[in-house]
């Protein structure tokens, strides 16, 4: 209504009858002015709304109280916060939770053959294998399954997949026997789920090697591999 009034010359009376709206409240609303607790219900209310929008509405009231009360260095209680996200219209989201996935069990693991004796008279007679991660630059996320052979530490068998599954490490192996058919070497790992699996098991029965697995968290006795790895 200001701006009719002064632009367009309209009489304060005749809007205020308009809009339904008393002339003697149109004034008390120009004069007024927030109070402290008002500028303070604002403050707050501002601040809900930059934390519900930062974490895409994610957070309930209880979390929020938690956040700003730390934030803001305050005691508000938690009813305070209800009834400032319920008059912004604010409600969090659900979250669906993630199934519950029973980890597999480790069916065929076997002894540290290996026991970290890294030296091998012949090739083709100590291997080592293992699984990294690669990143790209626009996040995106690779899997590089190796073999290395001990006699001289060279990377004869490898393969790249965007899948850190079970037919990337026996691609791994059967490529390495394409290159050594006949071999029967002794053939080390992690106790990864691949390595551990009925089909790496199976592969073993076909090909002949002796499989060898490293100790729980212990990354030395994998030591060739992993070193070679690293710097990839």
């Amino acid at each position: 209504m200001p701006e009719l009034n002064l632009e367009k010359g309209y009489a304060i009376t005749k809007l205020c009858k308009l809009v339904g709206v008393a002339r003697s409240a149109y004034y008390k609303w120009l004069r007024w002015k927030p109070s402290t607790r008002e500028l303070e219900i604002l403050s707050v209310a501002k601040e809900v709304k930059l934390r519900y929008d930062k974490r895409k509405g994610v957070l309930g009231y209880r979390q929020i109280r938690t956040q700003l009360n730390r934030k803001l260095k305050t005691n508000y209680n938690k009813k305070r916060y209800y009834r400032t996200m319920r008059a912004l219209g604010l409600k969090a989201v659900i979250r669906k939770k993630r199934p519950n996935y029973v980890k597999a069990s480790e069916i065929h693991v076997a002894e540290n053959v290996m026991n970290r004796e890294f030296q091998a008279d012949s090739p083709n007679s100590k291997w080592c294998t293992d699984v990294t991660e690669l990143k790209y630059v626009n996040g995106r996320k690779a899997y590089l399954s190796a073999i290395v052979d001990v006699y001289d530490n060279s990377i004869f068998s490898w393969v790249v997949s965007h899948s850190k599954n079970n037919k990337l490490v026996m691609d791994t192996v059967k490529k390495a026997y394409r290159r050594n058919p006949g071999v029967t070497p002794l053939l080390h790992s992690d106790r990864g789920f691949q390595y551990t699996s009925y089909k790496y098991n199976r592969l073993q029965m076909k090909y002949g090697f002796i499989k060898s697995m490293s100790r729980v968290g212990r990354c030395l006795d994998n030591q060739p591999i992993e070193t070679i790895l690293g710097y990839i």
